[in-house]
């Protein structure tokens, strides 16, 4: 949608079949669109640690942004004043707030390169890797294995799996796997394993 306006009529349309929890304008307007205890329809097919069925474990937040220029700061700061509340109300870990982007690679690629999530980590409502993870050599087995222990789902091919990995949390990198993925997957698969508390996302 080319506005917030044109998604808000659209998240509105019962037969476009699609919904959120929130949408947040660029200006920072938040429209609150679905009560937090029922189910949307913003996430579709998709899969994050053992849940498959996501729209029925999640809360879904709309950015009005076309994923090709930053993100605003009143969107940032209306973002930001938003999750404490929700993560607070239901027990999301930090871990657990992703991306559409990581959920379903296959089919979608929002936020977008240029949403800024180191900074949401550094306010303890997202995890970012710790800039001292150790070097690690390259190797896809283990990439995969890692990956799929931090969340994503464990039938990915590699280029889909890197290319998600990457779109979130080395977002300019390019090439094949290199030391920098692997220091950085490695040490969020320890620190975050999925299999760690409340299945939500």
């Amino acid at each position: 949608m080319a506005t917030a306006e044109a998604a808000l009529k659209r998240l509105c349309l019962p037969e476009a079949e699609v919904s959120a929890h929130y949408l947040i304008g660029r200006d920072g307007t938040t429209w609150h669109l679905v009560e937090e205890d029922q189910r949307a329809w913003h996430a579709g097919a998709g899969h994050w640690g053992g849940v498959e069925d996501v729209n029925s474990r999640s809360i879904g937040i709309e950015l009005d942004n076309t994923g090709d220029c930053p993100f605003p700061e009143p969107q940032m700061a209306a973002l930001e004043g938003l999750l404490p509340g929700i993560l607070g109300r239901w027990q999301i870990p930090p871990e657990r707030v992703i991306a559409h982007s990581d959920m379903a690679p296959l089919r979608k690629i929002d936020p977008g390169l240029r949403f800024d999530w180191r900074r949401l980590a550094r306010l303890g409502l997202s995890v970012w890797p710790s800039p001292d993870a150790a070097s690690q050599t390259p190797d896809e087995l283990a990439f995969r294995s890692a990956t799929t222990r931090f969340g994503y789902a464990p039938d990915l091919a590699h280029e889909t799996r890197l290319d998600a990995f990457r779109r979130r949390f080395r977002p300019w990198a390019t090439g094949p796997l290199d030391a920098l993925d692997m220091a950085a997957i490695t040490d969020l698969a320890a620190r975050f394993p999925v299999d760690r508390g409340p299945a939500r996302t």
